[in-house]
């Protein structure tokens, strides 16, 4: 008998520890070389682990059991001829007679390969899952046409469109009012008083360790102020069908605050810098974290040299990271990095927020909801789009005049657009 031993593979270097998310293969399966045979859910991203040899798969260890870099996941036996064992290969002898009889594949191995058919359907991926639940739809009631009967985003996306075009169901028909009404309480012993525990994702413990530090080792604080976005939705407006024409995507608000924020960080290096001990580590560059939102958590990956880009550049690579983090694609270099961060809580309807640090980093900018409110222009009321701007900082590296400062000079780049484009 010949045995490899699979063990969990140096990840990176700040990772020593992973957790076993799923298997991909089950217990006694034949496996190919590089055959995915589980996901490992690391501090950053989910990866999946291939065979290191072909045959019979021997688990080891559980789904969500957290295992450090070289501990024993699972063996393959080698010996093991995939006609010979293993749940997706018939035996031998039933191999040997359909060759003789010339008769179809009997009924035991078409079973088994049912079972592993089952194993992953109705299963939806990351990006499938995260769609299914906002449009309120049961992955029960989707079919996965990928491997394994996975449901995948293409099958979440039809799903969606047919429930959109199902006809509202007519409203129930209210009943009459009457002079006097009786009403019969529910006993309080049929209330439901039932809980359920569920072990914290590996990433979801990550970020609230994270969260944790930030608020108790930095000496965080946050400044307010608003931005009046008329000159740039009419710049968005006049120029986007060219701007699509000419690059193939849209003009976003993002690019537009990034933009304005790695010109400011240029120019008051203090905010765009990082504590590292006693020393200060100042950066001529600005590497912007984007706050990206995934059934898994928030993830930060950064957009690199933003100051340097166009605004085509930073949508494109918003964009990608975007669709990379949703799908669970992201690499370990792809999350590192960063020396500023905007999050964006406009987008699930926050009015305002004090975004908590993401350390090393000293700043943080925070987006919100956009508002038509009435405002005083020239001693006229008008009504303006406005958005609040909150700057979270680490007082033990920015003073409150350079915030406040901060701040200012990016809420008069984002009302006067043209001289952020002429560079003034």
């Amino acid at each position: 008998m010949s045995v490899v031993e699979m063990k969990v593979p140096t990840i990176g270097e700040s990772i020593t520890e992973v957790t076993l998310s799923q298997w991909l293969k089950k217990d006694g399966d034949y496996v190919n070389l590089d055959d995915p045979i589980c996901e490992f859910e690391s501090d950053k991203a989910t990866l999946e682990f291939p065979a290191e040899a072909a045959g019979k798969l021997i688990h080891v260890a559980a789904e969500g059991d957290d295992l450090e870099i070289g501990a024993l996941v699972a063996r393959i036996d080698t010996s093991v001829a995939k006609e010979d064992g293993g749940s997706n290969g018939a035996p031998k002898q039933e191999v040997q007679e359909e060759k003789k009889e010339q008769q179809p594949t009997p009924a035991p191995a078409v079973k088994e390969a049912k079972a592993e058919e089952s194993y992953a359907a109705g299963h939806p991926s990351p990006a499938a899952g995260k769609m299914l639940k906002e449009a309120d739809i049961q992955p029960g009631q989707v079919s996965g046409t990928g491997k394994g009967g996975r449901i995948t985003k293409e099958d979440a996306m039809k799903a969606v469109e047919a429930k959109k075009s199902q006809p509202e169901k007519a409203a129930a028909p209210q009943p009459q009012p009457q002079e006097q009404r009786q009403v019969t309480f529910t006993p309080q012993d049929n209330f439901s008083r039932e809980t359920t525990r569920k072990k914290m994702s590996r990433m979801r413990r990550t970020i609230a360790k994270r969260l944790v530090s930030a608020k108790n080792e930095t000496a965080m604080l946050t400044t307010f102020n608003e931005v009046d976005l008329t000159e740039i939705m009419n710049l968005r407006k006049q120029y986007q069908d060219r701007f699509v024409k000419k690059y193939g995507i849209k003009l976003g608000f993002m690019s537009l605050f990034a933009k304005a924020c790695a010109k400011v960080l240029m120019e008051m290096p203090d905010v765009n810098a990082s504590l590292d001990g006693e020393e200060l580590v100042y950066h001529d560059y600005a590497d912007i974290s984007i706050a990206i939102s995934t059934p898994t958590g928030l993830v930060v990956p950064p957009v690199h040299n933003v100051e340097s880009l166009s605004f085509a550049e930073i949508e494109y690579k918003i964009a990608e990271l975007a669709e990379k983090a949703r799908n669970g694609n992201l690499t370990l270099e792809e999350m590192q990095g960063g020396t500023f961060t905007i999050t964006n809580g406009g987008v699930f309807g926050s009015l305002l927020s004090t975004p908590i640090l993401n350390e090393p980093q000293s700043a943080i900018l925070g987006m919100h909801g956009i508002k038509e409110r009435p405002m005083v222009i020239n001693g006229e009321i008008k009504i303006r789009p406005m958005m609040y701007l909150a700057l979270s900082y680490d007082h033990r590296v920015i003073d409150g005049s350079t915030s406040v400062t901060f701040l200012v000079k990016v809420k008069e780049l984002l009302e006067d657009p043209v001289a952020m484009l002429m560079d003034l």
